[in-house]
């Protein structure tokens, strides 16, 4: 199974990395890291750098597309032609097309998730009905060979998904058990809906 992972400059480090953990422990799978050109991209605060082996225009066909999120620049980024094209192109070949957090605005702008249900970060929720799909606050959301995953954390939960829709449950659990994949925030969790104005206003000034 070969796994194409798109990253640019602006990235969320996890959304692509944490996936790719999980994805890459499976056995018989290849997980390339695609960019515009050959070379690193950085993360939106530039402190993080992720290599691509390989351009564009050096794939052409993969068994799973994944597209991860990212902050600045990604306005610009997501209507980049060069990337629409490519993703509506590679999304032809694809058995499965995935996108974590705002990743899925760029399958949302290439016209992917039309009429379609999907997730996204809660932040950018809005988004997705500007291209006609309906955004649902859950975790992951799968619709047709679709699968849109929220928040960055939520990427592994997607990543998991994906293993057993394509290896089976023992495998998934396998890849977790291997991962140690046992959340266990300091914090109760707490979603959108239920945060207070006051936290958000915080998270709105965090720095990604």
């Amino acid at each position: 199974m070969k796994i194409a992972i798109l990253i640019y400059d602006g990235i969320t480090a996890l959304d692509a990395v944490g996936p790719y953990d999980i994805l890459n422990r499976v056995p018989g799978t290849e997980v390339v890291f695609v960019a515009k050109t050959k070379g690193t991209v950085r993360t939106g605060n530039g402190a993080l750098g992720l290599v691509a082996d390989y351009a564009l225009s050096d794939i052409a066909a993969a068994d799973v597309l994944l597209v991860p999120g990212g902050s600045k620049g990604i306005a610009e980024a997501i209507h980049d032609p060069a990337y629409q094209d490519w993703i509506v192109s590679l999304d032809q070949t694809t058995q499965w097309t995935t996108s974590v957090c705002t990743g899925a605005l760029f399958l949302a702008a290439a016209g992917l998730l039309a009429g379609r249900r999907a997730t996204t970060h809660w932040r950018a929720a809005h988004g997705l009905a500007k291209y006609s799909a309906t955004y649902v606050a859950e975790r992951y959301v799968h619709d047709g060979k679709y699968v849109t995953a929220a928040g960055v954390s939520a990427g592994i939960d997607m990543a998991l998904y994906l293993v057993e829709q394509t290896a089976g449950r023992d495998v998934a659990q396998a890849v977790q058990l291997s991962a140690e994949y046992i959340p266990q925030p300091p914090f109760p969790p707490v979603s959108a809906a239920a945060a207070s104005s006051h936290l958000k206003e915080i998270v709105a000034r965090l720095t990604v």
